[in-house]
């Protein structure tokens, strides 16, 4: 298995967004975090010969992490095509050897038959905007329907909301961590150039 930094490190090259949508509230998941969370889930065993499923996957970041560490497939399911453009494209850098399918599709109701176990990573919208608010709800109920585990990055003070909603599905929290999440600015409504929120991560065992 290689090292959490050494991910992190092939991560780096992962590019974001060219031009991110505020309304999809599409910001790069940092390659620190991403190495963190797919290292604890192999850990768990939740990728070695699993299907991994990558809800919302943007440009990329947590299929390619999960595609280093040697799961049977990886799925990244994203709406914006612009995005999966350059999750081919970084694809391609990272040179992962398990196999990536890239879906366009809603991730909160992906076109997807799976018979086998899944595993769900994530970084759902934190429903921060107007208009989107509790969005990552939509992003659990998806992952209570097609996994058997789930690791998601929500904002920080969900504790409370995610229990309760694994509780209410027949889930249960096994594991909880905070982690700081590093944003650049992006949208007009950034006033720092660089900015760390506070987030934190779920993994989920539903069944």
């Amino acid at each position: 298995m290689a090292t959490k930094r050494s991910l992190a490190t092939k991560l780096g090259v992962v590019a974001g967004f060219e031009n991110p949508r505020a309304a999809l509230e599409q910001y790069p998941t940092p390659p620190d975090l991403a190495a963190h969370v797919v290292h604890l889930a192999d850990l768990q065993g939740d990728v070695d010969g699993r299907t991994v499923v990558d809800l919302g996957s943007g440009t990329g970041m947590f299929t390619l992490a999960a595609a280093l560490r040697g799961p049977a497939r990886v799925v990244g399911v994203e709406i914006d095509r612009d995005a999966l453009t350059t999750a081919r494209e970084n694809e391609r850098r990272v040179a992962a050897s398990a196999p990536i399918h890239w879906i366009q599709g809603d991730a909160t109701r992906p076109p997807l038959d799976l018979s086998e176990p899944v595993t769900v990573v994530m970084n759902p919208p934190f429903g921060a905007q107007d208009g989107n608010r509790n969005a990552d709800r939509a992003f659990l109920r998806t992952a209570s329907e097609i996994a058997t585990v789930s690791y998601s990055v929500h904002n920080g003070g969900s504790r409370e909301f995610v229990e309760a909603y694994a509780a209410d599905n027949g889930g249960e929290v096994t594991h909880a961590f905070a982690a700081e999440f590093e944003l650049d600015a992006q949208f007009d409504h950034h006033t720092d150039a660089v900015r760390e929120i506070d987030t934190e991560v779920y993994r989920i065992r539903w069944r």
